[in-house]
């Protein structure tokens, strides 16, 4: 094999790239932004100037040419797939993708006409979302989806801990007090609607409560780790081996 190198580039090896909004947040393991979380390097770039707060109030039209251009340079730099940390940047889902020749997935959103499909249509995807007023028609129609008829929403705005941490952004992170309110959550979107059959996890921040909301609910949850790892396999197949 013959190997290129890249004018400037000091490290090799990231399959995948993402775009990294501001926050001031704690990243545990698990959470997007901790890169213990994935068994493969991650590329992080970090979008200047654009802050959680920013994409949350969805600025879309303002930022999609940062978004595009961060893109780009992840791109030049050989990252085979793309993706973002945080679920309302479904906001610039589509530009970015025009803009650029690999795959983009910016949102974890972009997984629910997949889960829409794998059940029958009187059953429901619960999602789990930092901000439920955010989560307009408009930006769900950004990740592909055309029809919420079959979702059931439950914002995490509400629970204080969360509201404290990830909106508010505090600082200070309970990882106890912050898995008992998602997984309250989850359990309120079970009563509210005994039709869900799933949970999809909008927010990076999600990820690291998807086994205690499993255990609490005894339902799949799907979250966005899990679907940057399946992009990786996809982007870096690997051999099988065995006997047959």
């Amino acid at each position: 094999m013959i190997y290129q190198a890249r004018t400037g580039q000091v490290a090799y090896g990231y399959a995948i790239g993402m775009l990294c909004a501001e926050w001031h947040i704690p990243f545990i393991p698990g959470d997007l932004n901790n890169a213990g979380t994935f068994p493969f390097p991650v590329r992080y770039e970090s979008v200047k100037g654009v802050s959680g707060a920013d994409v949350l109030r969805g600025n879309g039209d303002s930022y999609a040419q940062i978004m595009a251009d961060a893109a780009k340079k992840l791109e030049a730099e050989g990252v085979r797939a793309i993706t973002g940390n945080c679920g309302f940047m479904a906001a610039y889902q589509e530009f970015v993708a025009s803009q650029v020749n690999i795959p983009v997935f910016l949102t974890s959103l972009v997984q629910v006409p997949m889960l829409l499909n794998m059940f029958g249509k009187e059953h429901h995807i619960g999602i789990l979302t930092a901000n439920s007023a955010s989560l307009t028609d408009e930006l769900l129609s950004g990740a592909g989806i055309s029809d919420s008829s079959r979702l059931t929403i439950q914002g995490m705005e509400t629970y204080s801990h969360f509201n404290d941490v990830i909106l508010k952004e505090l600082g200070t992170l309970d990882e106890d007090k912050m898995r008992a309110e998602v997984v309250k959550a989850a359990q309120d979107a079970v009563k509210r609607d005994p039709k869900i059959r799933a949970f999809m996890l909008e927010c990076s921040d999600l990820p690291p409560y998807s086994k205690a909301i499993e255990a609490a609910t005894g339902l799949p949850v799907f979250d966005w780790a899990n679907f940057i790892t399946y992009v990786y396999n996809a982007t870096v197949p690997h051999d099988y081996q065995g006997i047959c």
